[in-house]
């Protein structure tokens, strides 16, 4: 699967709201609530049991990171940018830190 057919599909169960310019700002705020429960329970597995990971912590972070990934499709459609496009960018965006030895720093454009 492509992350643009992953895009795709994901859209198939996206409820709007009864105000679509509305839709951007609540995706947007939903990547950011789900990256939210991501922490959450990363902290408590470190805070209440010094870093160590059951299956279930595995198998509650996967569909966790899961909900992330499903926000950032959707709200990335409403966008009118692809997943694919967006996932090439990020990798050459890396590698050339890397190639420059700026993939530690400070700053968006180093």
């Amino acid at each position: 699967m492509t992350f643009d057919d992953y895009q795709k599909q994901a859209l198939t169960t996206a409820v709007h709201h009864p105000n679509p310019e509305l839709d951007k700002t609540i995706f947007a705020m939903a990547i950011a609530g789900e990256a939210g429960e991501v922490i959450e329970k990363w902290k408590k597995i470190v805070a209440y049991r010094e870093g160590v990971v059951t299956e279930q912590d595995l198998q509650d972070l996967s569909k966790e990171l899961g909900d992330v990934l499903w926000y950032v499709a959707v709200f990335a459609h409403e966008l009118g940018l692809s997943l694919d496009d967006i996932v090439q960018k990020n990798v050459e965006k890396l590698k050339s830190r890397q190639a420059r030895d700026t993939i530690k720093g400070a700053g968006d454009n180093r």
